[in-house]
This record gives structure tokens, sequence and C-alpha cells, in this order.
């Protein structure tokens, strides 16, 4: 049996395990894994979401029992720290003396720091680790001012995490022209810094960062034009350095500025010792994603275990890879593919620029205008894994260039056209290695699914960026096997949401029991019944925890407040189109003073209370009921809030009372269910103080009337809404939105936002407006007083819930202690107002 060791568990070393775990014949060889953290291999490109709540654990790889159960010795907190080449012997941190027949060194790399004065003073941390976030996290709760070192992939990945931190104010520091200057080019590098600054970043390029000052902790930083900028913290994010020290130490060739030299099949210049990953130098090139390092693991597995492969597999090797990339950098769509900054002797170029909502698309097509040759793409890159494919196969272009530059609208096209017209060998998932071919075979021996999918080929397992391809040819492959596919909502319920709505109003069900007797089978699961309850809320608009309805509902709704990740509860009372008198701003002090609560105003235009006790909660409710408040919803999948600016009220350049009729709007719709939140707002007029072109239907004034917007939001996929109908009187103005949101309610997947939905929806905004505007189904009227009698049914949630003694009791810490609080919550210390929850 041959003995390997692989130096480092990060996730380039796992991925070589793993594949050594799936494809070598067992009892062939043992592994011996050596990582220099105390956890095992964790997703380093989701790190940032560890500040979010994803914890450790979620983002690990493997548990320790999964090399177990491979047979890998895993020894965690132990490094190399020298090779015995000639005796084949790697000695480490620990005082172990390891034998081996094949090294693998995967030691990764290390945050970049540059030659600046000072660096070592409390307080300057890098961006690398999870023990780096952990101090990071510490150190800034007492923060104001802070900066990241560095304007590439890695330094606005910090930057995103200041944010998310909550730092009031985060600097940008770049030395180049531009932000992310090795992927984009001057406009979008424009472009993007607007879109930063626009969320609250503080950019400056074109500054060399000279010293850093203060005397053992940062007051601040300075640069070489002598300009200073004071700061509380600073988070140093500029690059990496290849991990090369222990190969270098015994007398392995290594790059010039750094890496461990390899050939095509990975082996350094000794037969005995392979190198992958950000350690590797190939070609002149360290690889800093995590693709290419997956690569280099599957090559060298294939060389070392070669012998016990057959065909392709045998030759496989690594002669450089596509830096292609696609991320959401604070929210901002960003990507480029191929070679961006091919000038004009070289390639034409189809160029989109839409500065007021900050979106800029560059195409470099070949000369003989056929192929695509690469592009940059800030603010919206929907289509980006379609203009991939077109560039990595070498596909003919379209006549019609326009279609590859404007984000594909559902009806444009069927769904997988352009998928079908992919080679077999198309590379869907780079991560792994997986190519159409893998995919559509792996549909057709039955794993269906996308989840199926994943487990099978691991494609979508890495970034994540490949899987809406992976959806499409999964449904694309089903149908050219003659299969329906379905949309069932899960084993229980063979129906879609759509399907069983339709059953729930015919056979008029009102709990979640009767439909599960009706129209399922088992008892029900996490999935299928906050969709039931969804559907009972939009049919009926019953106070959702009456009929044991409530522990089907989702976790905020059986306690009719947002739970917070501290274990407490916030409150939203709602205050319609952002109106709100004296006396009742008095009551909302009154009560977060009383109950020790954290407020806030919201974007929308009210004032949230966090960190109430769950058995406070009722007489929350009654004191703010009772001055004249109601149940604000923002817990539910409903109507959340309808913004409004000051409107011909109050502003010069209003043209109607926005205030108003954006009170009208929300009373109007207030509780109503739906698949998803809504947000609406209402401008009075084209200048958009309320943002409504960003809300799930929004309504801006102009001279004639109104004008409706529909489908869009804000979130994790920012997208404009899109004109439905122009010039409308108020009244037809609500009746085409009860059209609008009764067949959105009676259509949408479960989950679905109104933009999805729209995407999704076989024609686009055109077809829509026949249905809701031109009444192209003859359903309209139908629609009109089924929402009429829905919204007639309202009742204020909280007030219902204190009145009626069986679901009062629900809202106690302690069944047999109802007044007592959770003793594991306490306040601590926090910015100005003192009081801020924290789990202990």
């Amino acid at each position: 049996m041959k003995r390997i060791i692989v130096v480092g568990n990060g996730m380039v070393g796992y991925k070589f395990c793993e594949k050594m775990a799936a494809k070598a014949p067992k009892g062939t060889y043992h592994i011996t894994v050596l990582g220099e953290e105390h956890r095992p291999a964790y997703d380093r490109v989701h790190l940032t979401s560890y500040i979010n709540g994803t914890s450790a654990e979620q983002l690990t790889m493997a548990p320790v029992s999964w090399y177990e159960e491979q047979g890998i010795d895993l020894h965690l907190g132990d490094a190399g720290v020298s090779i015995d080449r000639e005796n084949k012997i790697l000695f480490t941190q620990s005082g172990l003396e390891l034998p081996y027949d094949i090294l693998v060194m995967a030691t990764g790399s290390a945050a970049m720091v540059p030659p600046i004065h000072g660096v070592d003073k409390t307080g300057v941390f890098v961006y690398r680790t999870i023990d780096d976030l952990d101090k990071i996290m510490d150190y800034a709760k007492n923060v104001k001012k802070a900066a990241v070192l560095g304007g590439g992939l890695l330094g606005l990945e910090a930057a995103k995490a200041m944010v998310d931190i909550g730092v009031e104010k985060t600097y940008v520091i770049e030395f180049a022209p531009k932000l992310m200057p090795r992927q984009l080019d001057d406009a979008g590098g424009a472009v993007l810094r607007s879109k930063l600054t626009a969320l609250g970043l503080r950019v400056h390029t074109r500054k060399h960062t000279y010293q850093v000052l203060g005397k053992d902790r940062i007051t601040g930083i300075q640069f070489v034009d002598e300009s200073e900028l004071s700061l509380d913290m600073l988070v140093i994010s500029t690059g990496i350095n290849a991990r090369d020290e222990l190969a270098k130490a015994a007398g392995l060739a290594t790059g010039s500025r750094g890496g461990i030299i390899v050939d095509d099949q990975m082996l350094t210049e000794d037969p005995s010792i392979y190198a992958i990953g950000e350690c590797a130098v190939h070609g002149g090139m360290v690889y800093g994603l995590v693709a290419p390092g997956y690569d280099m693991a599957e090559v060298a597995m294939t060389h070392i275990i070669a012998h016990h492969l057959e065909g392709e597999n045998k030759q496989r090797t690594f002669t450089g890879f596509d830096m292609s990339t696609k991320l959401k950098l604070i929210g901002v769509d960003v990507a480029s593919f191929g070679d961006p900054f091919l000038t004009a002797d070289k390639a034409q170029h189809v160029i989109y620029e839409d500065k007021v909502n900050g979106i800029y698309k560059r195409l470099n097509v070949s000369l003989d205008g056929k192929y695509l040759l690469g592009g940059v793409m800030v603010g919206e890159a929907s289509q980006y894994n379609n203009l991939l494919q077109y560039y990595k196969n070498s596909m003919l272009l379209p006549e019609a260039l326009d279609s590859l530059v404007f984000p594909e609208q559902k009806g444009d096209k069927p769904a997988g056209a352009g998928l079908a017209a992919l080679p077999d060998g198309a590379l869907i998932c780079s991560c792994e290695g997986v190519t159409k071919a893998d995919i559509c075979q792996a549909v057709k021996d039955g794993h269906e699914s996308v989840d199926a999918l994943k487990k099978c080929t691991k494609a979508g397992t890495g970034c994540g960026g490949c899987v809406p391809m992976l959806k499409d040819l999964a449904a694309m492959t089903l149908k050219t096997m003659g299969k329906e596919v379905r949309k069932d909502i899960c084993e229980h319920f063979t129906y879609s949401r759509q399907q069983l709505y339709d059953l729930i109003r015919l056979d008029k069900l009102s709990s979640f029991e009767e439909v599960l007797d009706k129209h399922g089978k088992g008892d029900g699961c996490e999935v299928c019944k906050p969709v039931v309850s969804s559907l009972l809320a939009s049919t009926l608009n019953e106070m959702i925890l009456r009929k044991n309805n409530d522990t089907a509902q989702d976790s905020n709704d059986r306690f009719l407040a947002n739970i917070q990740k501290g274990g407490t509860y916030s409150v939203v009372p709602r205050i319609a189109g952002g109106e709100i008198t004296p006396d009742k701003l008095l009551v909302i002090a009154s009560v977060a003073k009383k109950y020790n609560l954290y407020t806030k105003i919201t974007g929308g235009q009210r004032i949230d209370m966090f960190g109430a006790h769950l058995s406070d909660l009722p007489f929350i409710w009654k004191e703010l009921i009772d001055a004249g408040f109601e149940s604000g919803h923002a817990y539910g999948k409903s109507l959340r809030t309808v913004k409004s600016c000051v409107g011909s009220t109050w502003c010069r350049f209003g043209l109607h009372d926005s205030v108003s009729f954006a009170i009208q709007i929300e009373n109007r719709y207030k509780g109503l269910r739906a698949p998803h939140k809504l947000k609406s707002a209402v401008s009075g007029c084209i200048r958009e103080c309320a943002e409504a072109q960003s809300k799930d239907f929004g309504i801006i004034a102009t001279e004639k009337g109104w004008n409706l917007y529909v489908c869009g939001n804000g979130g994790s996929k920012p997208q404009h809404a899109l004109l439905l109908a122009q010039d409308l009187d108020s009244e037809t103005c609500i009746r085409y939105i009860d059209r609008f949101l009764m067949y959105y309610i009676k259509t949408a997947d479960p989950l679905t936002r109104t933009a999805t939905w729209l995407n999704k929806l076989e024609g686009g905004i055109d077809y829509l407006r026949k249905v809701v505007v031109e009444d192209s189904l003859g359903k309209c009227l139908e629609w009109e007083v089924e929402m009429q009698t829905i919204l007639s049914q309202y009742e204020c949630e909280w007030k219902a819930a204190i009145e009626d003694p069986n679901i009062r009791k629900r809202f106690a810490h302690f069944v047999n202690a109802p007044e007592q609080k959770d003793p594991t919550i306490e306040f601590v210390p926090m910015r100005d107002q003192k009081r801020v929850l924290e789990w202990q």
C-alpha cells in the first residue's frame, strides 16, 4: 500500500482527498493529511457569510468523521516543517516523522501584506481565515471607521464584511486608478465605484499607503502624498502569496514571484512530490480561484492512479485555466470573461451603458463578427453563463448582438434553446469540471432534481454560479425524454402550488389538516406546511394562528414577529405611507424605553424595535394597539410597506398627493398573504424619491395621473420594475393592482418574488399587460371580486392574539413559568443606544 501525505487541508487539499476516495481502488493507498488550522477544511469562497450567521460547521467541507470513514489520517493543528527528500520523510511541527511514497503539497496561500510601516499595530488585520474573521468581528464592536486596503476581489469581499458587521464608515483604498483592475476596464471600474459609493462605501483610488499611524493602536493611515485618513481599524486584503516556504527549504524550484513550479501533471522537479492549488505555479502563473485548484487536484489524482484508469482519464493534464468569474460584491453583479481588455485593433466592441441604473456591459467580438472573445459586466450579469458558453466553446454569434447585452425576458426564446446548441463537451461547472454531457447523462440515469445532480456530479457545489444552468439542463433533458417537468410541492403533495390553490378554493378547506387529509399523504413537512398555510391565508385571510394552523406556519409567523439571531423578537407596527403623528411617536419611544428595545428607522419608513422577549410581546402589542397602531406584518409573506415621498403637499416638484395615495394603498392591501413578501411605493413625481421602480408594485405621479410599475425588487438580485400601464386615475390604478396581485398569488411558485415570477412568465411584461389591462383571459372581474372578499376579512393579528386566551398562551418562554424571561439573553452596550442583544 502506497503512502500519500497531503500537506494542507484547505479546499483543494480536501478535494484531492475526495477524488482519491472516489476513484482510487480500495486498499491501494493510505492517505495522511496535515492541516495547519485546528478545524477541518472549510469553504473559503463563501467565507463572508460567516459574518452573517453561517456557522463554521455549515462552512465545513466534510466533518472529521468523513476522514475516518475513508480511512484517512487527519492531523489538525499540525504543519509540516521540513522534508527529507532523499529518505522520503516529512517532519511536522508536533514532532511527527511521517514516511511517504508520494507527497502532495496543498499549502495554499497567505494574505499578502505590503511593506507598510506600522502594520503590526493593534487594530490591523488580514482577511483570510475564520480565525481572522473572529478577531475582526470582536474588534469591530467599538469601531466607527474602518478601511480595507485593496480594491480587488478580496478587498471588496472584505469591504462587504465591514458593511455586514455594521461599521458606520467603511473606506476602500486602492493603489490602481480603478477598482478590480485585473477584471474591469476603465468604464466598468467607474460604474462599480459609483454603485459602491451609492451603498455608502467611501472609495479612494490612486492611493499609495505609506504607514499606519498611532502609538500602539491604529489611529489612521498616511499616504505617500502625505495626506492622512483617521481610522479605528484597517483590514489588509491586497492579494495572496503562495505558501512555498516548506518546498523552498527542501530545495524544490519556485517561481520568481513565489509558488512551487509544476509541470502539466502537477509534478514538481521531484517525481515523488506534487503541488496543487494556490501554492503551485504553472506556466509562470499562480491561480487564485478555487476552480483551477480543483482541476489541479483532478490532474494530480489521475496521474497518481493512472495505471488503475482507462481511456481519456489517463491523459489528464493541466494546461492553464480560464479565469472568467461572476461575483456579487456587496449586492452588485460583477463579471468578466475571456480577455476583457482587447483593443480596437484586435476586436470590435459592443458597449451598453445605463448610467441611471448603474449598468455597464462590454462585449469584445472578433473582427469578423463571428465569435465572442471576452467581456465585462457590472450591475447586471444575468446572461453571464450564456455568454461564457459562447466564448469557451467558440460558438457562432447570433446576428442580433443586442440580444446578448440586454437581460433575457421569458418569452424571448424557449427555455433551454441556448443550452441545446451547446456541444456535449461544454464545461458547465468549472469548479468540478462537469460537462453538459455529464449532466444530461446523470438526468437520464434518474438524477432528475438539482439536489440529486449535485450529489451525483458535484456540479454546483463550488461557487454555485452554474446552478441556474444546471436546473435548465435538467428540465431540457427531461423534456427530450418525454417526461413531464413536475413542480410538486414535496412528497406529501403531488401538486404544484397553483393546483393546490385551486383545490383549496374548490373544496373550501380552512386548515392544514383538512388539506392534508383531502389532497395529501403522510404528516406533512417543513416544506409543505408553510406553503399550505400561505395558501389558506391567501384564500380566506383568517387569523393565521386559529384552527390549529399555528404549528404549520413559518417560524416568524408562529409568533407574529421576526425572530432575531439573539433569540429575541422585533416589533414593527404599521405606519401607513410613513405618516405618523407626534403622539404616536411618543408612544413608540415610551414602549421602547419601557421594554429596553433597540430602535431603528427602516428603509420602508417604519420604526423597528428589536430585543423584545417572547413573554413581553402581548404587552407591547397592547400598548401599541391602544395608541392606534396595528401589526405591520414585518414577519409575514404579505404586504410590508408602501413607501412614499412627501408629494404635492410639501414638495415644489410634486404633481399629486403621494402620501394620501400611499396610505390608501397600504390600508387596502395590509394583511394580504402572498407567495412572498410584497413591497410598494408611491412617488409624487418622476424624480422618484420613494424609489417606486424597485418595488413589487410601484406608482409614480404624472401630469395626467399615475404610472403603474410592477415586478421590481431589491435583495440579492436587484431588478427594476417594468411599466404596466400609464396615466391612470386612482380608481383604475387600484383595479389593475387588484388584478395583478391576484394573478401573482394564484400562479407563482412558493417563495417566489414578483420579479422572478415575471422572468419565468411566458411572454414577460407584454403578456402580463394583456392579462391585467386587456383582460385577455376574461378573469379580471372575478379577480377583483375575489380580492375584495379577501380584503374584507382582514383583522389585526396582534389584536386577535392578545384577545384570544388560547393564542396568547403561546407567548411564553416557559410553559410552567409564563412570566419568566429567558435568562440566557443579556443586553450589552453598542453604539449610542447602549442596548442591543447578544447571545451569551
